[in-house]
């Protein structure tokens, strides 16, 4: 079973990432997902914690996740206020939004770190909510590229099933730009 821990703010998609990425598993045949948020009466722009599993088999565990495979993390000023590799697997791997590389960071040393400029590509593509760019689409891009778990293509038709029309033309080429430009250190 592969779990991913999403680090996040409210208002930043975290848990929608959480459960595209959970519906995009299915359509590669997993039968085993769940997506779930951890979050107390937060309000917009307040840390919140998304979470997957993805599994061949039924998952049957009901907690959150404590030991990760990948942390995923939406804001980078979170790494300031989070410790986001607590828990995380010795072979576990960190998605950073950023526009620094993955070496630029001391959790490279011991884990694989993957960098995307998430937040420009949504830029790019135009993906704003109240003029704050939309990171949760661009950024599930980036899985692909460091776990085989989930393909690329199944992101880019979950994204499209979850928003109709252009909304999910831009969100998914977003994805794959995002794919296409994410750095991983090993």
């Amino acid at each position: 079973m592969l779990e991913i821990l999403f680090h996040g703010r409210g208002g930043q998609g975290a848990v929608t990432a959480a459960n595209i990425l959970v519906a995009a598993a299915l359509r590669d045949g997993h039968r085993g997902v769940q997506a779930f948020p951890l979050f107390g009466s937060e309000r917009r722009g307040a840390p919140v914690k998304a979470f997957a599993r993805i599994s061949d088999t039924e998952v049957n565990l009901r907690s959150q996740i404590y030991n990760p495979d990948i942390v995923v993390v939406l804001d980078p000023g979170l790494l300031k206020l989070v410790n986001v590799a607590e828990g995380l697997k010795e072979s576990g791997v960190l998605i950073l939004n950023t526009t620094g590389s993955p070496g630029d960071f001391e959790f490279s040393k011991s884990f694989r770190v993957a960098t995307v400029d998430a937040a420009g590509v949504a830029l790019k593509h135009k993906l704003l909510v109240g003029g704050i760019p939309v990171i949760n689409t661009p950024i599930l891009g980036a899985l692909p590229k460091v776990s085989d778990v989930v393909s690329l293509e199944a992101i880019e038709e979950a994204i499209k099933a979850q928003w109709k029309g252009s909304a999910g033309e831009r969100n998914a080429a977003a994805a794959r730009e995002a794919y296409e430009h994410t750095e991983v250190n090993r």
